[in-house]
């Protein structure tokens, strides 16, 4: 059953992780039922729910939902009568596969947005500590004579170019020197006008999407800094042929998980919250272009979001922004142009 649950996601396009995931989120409630497909009751999707709440490491409502959407996908396919499971199964052990999985005993889809609450976009002066942090820690290696000042001058570079383009982990992680792009309406910043990404978001377990985000003009401090590494900085790391943009000096690229832990460490380092995350500069990124006016449809192409509510759940504008724009309206209606 399975397999043939592989290869018919596979028809689909979908991509080998995404196969193996959900193969193994079945097979893991297999083996806490106990029991074969034909054998499942609702019961058992409720009991396994519970545990998946419970425990040392309890999973998030997202996380736990995604293992119900799994569960009744691979159901809706083995109770296919176009598949032959179900006479199959009757066949051979008199009993029959069902549904599992309904509106009572699943995980409700309620709100857009199902993440921890605290995560949030960073303001601009923790921004500010951030980045004054990440330089500090350069300067300090330099002079110590300490190895890692190089390291460093990269971590702050590409911290600074996640949120001066909004991209995610992988993205950034992902881009390679040739990503470097030329934009003809920005002549000024050369091959800096924009980035093209290769690696966003897939949809659905499709292949990466891509798209080209462009450099503006409120982050020119970035891309100096990104000229300047490139141009000064990258070639230290002796890359050879490699094509990434963030090498090591072991000849390969920065991992996700390093990144993860010089950006946690910066941000203590820092006195900021333990709830801010990598992905808190992207956030960040959505609501400063949000508060410096740009359009909601510009902003959703620059990010790859594929609708636009979710942009507006990266959305968290400060009470200043809010203000002034209240104020905007409170003139338009009772001062309108023109008058006296």
């Amino acid at each position: 059953m399975l397999d043939g649950y592989s290869r018919q996601q596979a028809s689909r396009g979908l991509a080998k992780q995404t196969i193996q995931m959900r193969r193994w989120q079945v097979e893991r409630f297999q083996r806490f039922a106990g029991s074969y497909p034909w054998e499942w009751l609702p019961g058992d999707v409720e009991d396994f729910t519970t545990s998946l709440f419970s425990g040392p490491r309890p999973l998030s409502r997202s996380t736990v939902r995604i293992y119900h959407l799994t569960l009744r996908a691979f159901c809706d396919f083995i109770t296919d009568q176009r598949y032959g499971w179900v006479a199959e199964c009757r066949s051979r052990f008199g009993s029959v596969p069902t549904q599992v999985c309904f509106e009572w005993n699943t995980v409700a889809h309620t709100v857009d947005f199902e993440g921890t609450p605290g995560r949030r976009p960073l303001d601009y002066d923790e921004l500010d500590a951030l980045f004054a942090v990440a330089d500090a820690r350069v300067e300090t290696l330099r002079q110590q004579g300490r190895k890692g000042a190089l390291a460093a001058l990269r971590d702050a570079q590409l911290l600074k170019t996640t949120y001066a383009w909004g991209l995610r982990r992988r993205e950034v992680l992902g881009l390679d020197v040739v990503d470097l792009r030329t934009n003809a309406k920005t002549p000024q910043w050369g091959r800096l006008g924009l980035l093209h990404v290769r690696h966003g978001k897939s949809s659905k377990g499709s292949i990466p999407k891509r798209r080209s985000v462009l450099s503006l003009p409120e982050f020119d401090w970035a891309i100096d800094g990104l000229r300047v590494y490139v141009e000064q900085v990258r070639e230290k790391f002796s890359p050879g042929n490699h094509p990434g943009l963030w090498p090591t000096e072991r000849g390969t690229r920065v991992g996700d998980r390093y990144l993860d832990r010089r950006f946690a460490q910066l941000r203590d380092e820092a006195g900021l919250p333990s709830e801010l995350t990598l992905h808190s500069l992207r956030h960040s990124y959505v609501t400063h272009l949000i508060e410096l006016g740009y359009a909601e449809q510009f902003v959703q192409t620059q990010v790859g979001h594929a609708y636009a509510s979710t942009t507006a759940i990266y959305t968290s504008v400060t009470d200043d922004y809010r203000n002034r724009v209240l104020a905007a309206a409170i003139d338009k209606f009772y001062f309108p142009e023109g008058s006296t």
